[in-house]
Order: C-alpha cells, then structure tokens, then sequence
C-alpha cells in the first residue's frame, strides 16, 4: 500500500463526506483528491469509531456486490 498522502483537513472532511455517501465510488474520490481506494479505508479507519468503520464496510461491500462500479 502507498504511504497516505499528508492532506489538509477540509480534504480529509471531504473524503470522509464522499465515503459515507452512497452516491460516490471509490474512483470519484480518486479522481478529486488523488487518493486510493486503500488510502481511504485506512483514512476512514483512522478517523471513525471502530464501530462506525466496521458498519461502513459492512454498507459498502453490500453495494460491491450489488453493483460492480461501486466502492
């Protein structure tokens, strides 16, 4: 995994903002601020509470599976 890049807090705000949304893609969030989608898990992982992280990941492997071009 690439080392995560040193971002501005409104940056990290927006990331978390778009992860949580269910209308962004991994690939959106990449496109606007450069980052992976393994960046952002370990971002999201690091700014929620276990618990919220661990249903995130529940919600997002849920539309995976769903859709191909999602998250």
């Amino acid at each position: 995994m690439s080392k995560m890049p040193d971002l501005p807090p409104d940056h990290i705000s927006g990331i978390i903002e778009m992860a949580l949304s269910d209308h962004a893609s991994f690939a959106d969030i990449q496109r606007e601020y450069g980052v992976s989608d393994k960046q952002v898990k370990t971002l999201m992982r690091e700014n929620l509470k276990a618990g919220s992280y661990k249903a995130w990941r529940k919600r997002v492997r849920a539309f995976g599976d769903r859709r191909a071009v999602y998250k």
